[in-house]
């Protein structure tokens, strides 16, 4: 058998990936983008109706409440997908509600002055507002860090090696919202999971008219698919003597979404009264702006990487960290019950479709206004049981941590302290907040439990992010461990031209504001 010669042996690293056909700032046909933005509205869909039910009942609400928060949360994420795609990073990225919140905001939820409202409507109410008031304060510190550059500045110590296990912990992390999920409807989830594939990957090649319509909208046919099947089950009385568990994991009739909504309903500011602001409260909300910050950031660089664009300048990532806190501080002024982040499974959608277009997102987020004015309409999307988009983030949390894992391609992986690096903040960053999960299912409060409650928040919500630790981990090590004459094995060579926006020609073709605002606000 012939020698290998070397360049089948190894591949040389390439910008941008193979095989997407419209990339940041080119568009497909409008009849095709309109699908592809249904998809994300879908998909958006999963984490807009899972945060409010899980919140909402504790908090003191009924029904009629977590319709109205479903609604905010979707209208808001549709405004703040559109700011953020128009005037922040520009990547094609939603921004929608984040679980880094749950923490700090649970702590609210269990404050004794609000706990002790018998009324539990009135408890509602207070505790919404007291959730505005903190979300308003701290949304001040992404603003802060956006504007002032300040995160920009801080950017510089990033390096390929240090932000691959950032990323590929972005879809690593969230193992919780994939199978675990699915294996609790196991007859519904499960034929997602493997239909979603096949469609996807085997069958990607199918066209009609020389369009992939098995690529491109695998996950509009096989929700529609796996959906009215669920259905039947439910009309059947499959679930009739089944468990409680398993009735709301599986039947399309449990979430009451379709009979609570009003026909039209537009969500507007302070619509829940005047905010309550409390110092404690504000400062373990903060925790949770602090690992959006960093979850975002990689978000940032996953999804630039699948538009086929160049990694965000440093000013670019500043501009967008800005806007994201107008995002949380709309959050607080409509009161949708939870901060917001990119949404990490938009961003494997992109790959998946293989269609990193801005545009469509961008009709995405008109959706998400849209539906979220006609709440039945909105109502009858969002009551697909959670299943199916769990047995779709199992493929789709894995696209965006290999895309993470990519990162590496630009650095030396013979090197021991790369190795090192990475290893150690891949394990630890699943590790940690592993422990801290099963300590707090375990004794019903996280491992931090003194008497100062921000403090708990603080480390409890920090702890608990996949991202945040692994970046705590790999940013420190690789800018303290064996750095002389480094650079070279860390990426630094291909990374530090994209540091400013001049660094590349091409930034100003994917990063510019629209409307030639670039002559006010000029990019560094």
């Amino acid at each position: 058998m012939a020698e290998a010669k070397p360049e089948e042996i190894s591949h040389p690293p390439m910008e941008q990936l193979q095989g997407f056909e419209y990339c940041i700032d080119s568009n497909p046909p409008w009849g095709e983008a309109i699908i592809l933005a249904f998809q994300h509205y879908i998909l958006a869909l999963g984490t807009a109706v899972m945060i409010p039910a899980v919140l909402v009942p504790m908090m003191g609400g009924d029904d009629g409440d977590r319709v109205r928060v479903v609604q905010t949360l979707l209208f808001v994420t549709g405004i703040n997908t559109l700011l953020q795609s128009l005037f922040g990073t520009r990547l094609p990225t939603v921004i929608g509600g984040s679980y880094a919140f749950v923490i700090p905001i649970v702590a609210i939820i269990q404050d004794s002055s609000l706990a002790a409202i018998p009324d539990g409507h009135q408890r509602f109410l207070a505790t919404m507002r007291a959730i505005q008031g903190a979300l308003i304060v701290s949304s001040s510190i992404q603003i802060i860090l956006g504007y002032s550059q300040l995160w920009g500045i801080f950017s510089r110590f990033f390096s390929p090696v240090g932000m691959a296990p950032v990323v590929a912990l972005l879809g690593f992390g969230l193992f919780e919202r994939g199978f675990p999920v699915v294996g609790r409807c196991v007859e519904i989830g499960l034929p997602m999971l493997i239909l979603f594939v096949v469609l996807s990957q085997y069958l990607k090649s199918v066209q009609i008219k020389d369009i992939p319509i098995l690529e491109r909208f695998s996950l509009f046919i096989c929700i529609a698919l796996v959906w009215a099947y669920a259905q039947i089950l439910t009309s059947g009385g499959a679930y009739k003597n089944s468990t409680e568990v398993t009735q709301i994991n599986c039947r399309t009739d449990r979430a009451n979404l379709i009979s609570s909504a009003p026909w039209i309903k537009i969500p507007y500011p302070l619509q829940w009264g005047a905010p309550a602001f409390n110092v404690g409260q504000s400062f373990g909300m903060v925790s949770a702006v602090l690992v959006s910050l960093i979850e975002s950031t990689a978000s940032y660089k996953a999804a630039a990487r699948l538009a086929s664009a160049t990694p965000p300048p440093a000013h670019i990532l500043s501009r967008g960290i800005g806007w994201q806190g107008i995002g949380i501080l709309l959050d607080g002024l409509f009161g949708t019950g939870t901060g917001s982040t990119v949404s990490v499974e938009n961003v494997g959608l992109l790959g998946s479709t293989r269609i990193g277009s801005r545009r469509v997102i961008q009709i995405s987020a008109g959706f998400m206004i849209f539906f979220s004015m006609l709440g039945k309409f909105g109502a009858l999307f969002a009551s697909i049981p959670f299943t199916i988009f769990a047995a779709v983030y199992c493929v789709l949390f894995g696209l965006v941590a290999a895309v993470g894992l990519s990162f590496l391609q630009f650095t030396n992986m013979n090197s021991m302290r790369n190795l090192f690096i990475v290893g150690v903040s891949i394990f630890l960053g699943l590790s940690v907040p592993e422990y801290f999960f099963r300590y707090t299912m375990a004794a019903q409060r996280g491992p931090a439990h003194t008497k100062a409650g921000w403090f708990n928040d603080y480390i409890n919500t920090i702890f608990s992010s996949p991202p945040t630790v692994g970046f705590i981990v790999a940013v420190f090590l690789d800018n303290t461990l064996e750095t002389k004459d480094a650079g070279s094995d860390r990426g630094l060579p291909w990374w530090v031209r994209f540091r400013s926006f001049k660094g590349d020609s091409r930034n100003e073709e994917f990063y510019r504001l629209p409307f030639n605002l670039n002559r006010f606000f000029p990019p560094s």
